[in-house]
């Protein structure tokens, strides 16, 4: 009986999200929306943001361009600016936490994910970082994704699945990972394992072991 943490990277998606919201709420289902600062700006889109709070789900960072992973990211002043400036965005819907997924550029996790400024960032700011064990590529597989994310979340077990919001066609299919995970007496639960937590409110509670680019030559 696995315990999932659901997780959606890179919203929020008018045409896409509205849709999560709706099937998530038809199963009383908690999520948290990792969401990208640049996309919450546009009209409309913080309303999405605003209902996903009301109807329970946290709002976490997810970066303001999601577009080079932190580890990557030479200049600490952008460093920075990708975490911070989504923070303030994302305002008073933040989790208490102040939940903060990096990039991993395609599901990596690996030294490109965070880099030592972004790691003092978010120690400094008392951010709680999320990482990962299930990411079917949902992306990649629109339709194929949910019985890949049922035998990994089994193997992962308690598993943080990633999935998207985002217009690929792959949130037509939620609802048959629901009924999968189901089947296979999955339980959906809020919070996240100590495993893929390596920062938790500002403190550094696991490795960053392999996670972290090495500092620049002095």
């Amino acid at each position: 009986m696995p315990d999932i943490s659901l997780t959606f990277d890179n919203g929020p998606e008018p045409g896409v999200t509205p849709h999560v919201l709706d099937v998530l709420a038809r199963r009383a289902i908690p999520a948290t929306f990792f969401v990208v600062g640049a996309k919450l700006a546009r009209p409309g889109a913080r309303a999405l943001a605003q209902r996903a709070a009301e109807e329970g789900h946290a709002i976490g960072n997810h970066t303001l361009t999601h577009g080079t992973p932190l580890g990557e990211l030479g200049d600490e002043a952008a460093v920075r600016e990708e975490i911070e400036a989504t923070q303030r965005l994302i305002g008073d819907l933040a989790h208490p936490d102040r939940l903060f997924r990096p990039f991993g550029g395609g599901g990596h996790l690996d030294e490109r994910v965070l880099s030592p400024t972004a790691v003092e960032v978010l120690v400094a700011g008392g951010y709680t970082c999320v990482t990962w064990n299930a990411v079917p590529r949902d992306w990649e597989r629109p339709r194929r994704w949910p019985e890949i994310a049922v035998c990994q979340c089994r193997a992962a077990d308690p598993a943080v699945l990633v999935l998207h919001d985002l217009p690929t066609g792959a949130m037509d299919h939620l609802e048959r990972f629901l009924d999968l995970a189901a089947q296979d007496g999955a339980r959906f639960v809020r919070g996240f394992p100590d495993t893929c937590v390596p920062i938790r409110r500002g403190r550094i509670a696991g490795s960053l072991d392999g996670i972290v680019a090495p500092a620049p030559d002095p």
